[in-house]
């Protein structure tokens, strides 16, 4: 397992994302397990500090940019203080795009495709909408009115990242609509992104494929 993990850390980043997928909705109803939420915010983020050693990315880049997302998850854990999830949202929105670009980069350093670049495939798409849904809490949290949907509160975290996965897979499918300017137009460039690199991956499956069979 050790061995895995040392060696697959793409395929480890996944995971951690796709179980936070799954616990994101029980971490939103009070103080107590939105600290939880915090917390696990931590564990996905030096999983993504992790992940990017692999890659052909400067490591210090990505631990400048975590740096400032930790100490204010931190401190929203220790005082409750979620004044602070804009600011942290926005460093973590840094992060998450450096390292769903890091990870393009090492996805496409060679024409031998690895295990862990196989998993890297899906944790650029999983980092990608990560990224596009903590843009969305920093425009909610500079004006409440962006983003509508069922009901009249502002819309939760796994609102926001739903949006993110049916926006960039081009399914459509998200009752939350963006509503200001600035919303719908963070919204589009996630649109092209998402359109961007599905046809890139596909395109390089299809030549890696070609090349196997000459």
């Amino acid at each position: 397992m050790t061995r895995f993990i040392r060696q697959t850390p793409c395929a480890v980043l996944l995971a951690v994302q796709f179980l936070g997928i799954l616990l994101y909705p029980f971490l939103e109803d009070s103080l107590q397990s939105r600290q939880l939420f915090a917390l696990f915010g931590l564990v996905v983020l030096s999983m993504v500090v992790f992940a990017l050693r692999a890659t052909p990315a400067f490591t210090w880049v990505a631990g400048l940019l975590a740096l400032p997302a930790v100490v204010l998850l931190l401190i929203q854990i220790a005082t409750g203080n979620e004044n602070l999830l804009i600011w942290g949202s926005a460093f973590e929105s840094l992060l998450y795009f450096y390292g769903a670009g890091a990870m393009l980069l090492y996805m496409l350093d060679d024409e031998v495709v690895t295990t862990d670049e196989l998993f890297a495939i899906g944790a650029v798409f999983t980092l990608l909408a990560w990224a596009f849904a903590h843009a969305y809490v920093v425009l909610q949290g500079l004006d409440p009115t962006s983003f509508s949907g069922p009901g009249d509160d502002v819309r939760t975290w796994t609102e926001l990242l739903f949006l993110s996965f049916t926006t960039l897979s081009s399914t459509g499918l998200s009752d939350i609509v963006p509503t200001s300017g600035h919303a719908r137009s963070v919204n589009m460039v996630e649109q092209v992104a998402g359109l961007f690199y599905i046809a890139m991956v596909v395109t390089r499956l299809i030549s890696l494929n070609q090349r196997r069979r000459i």
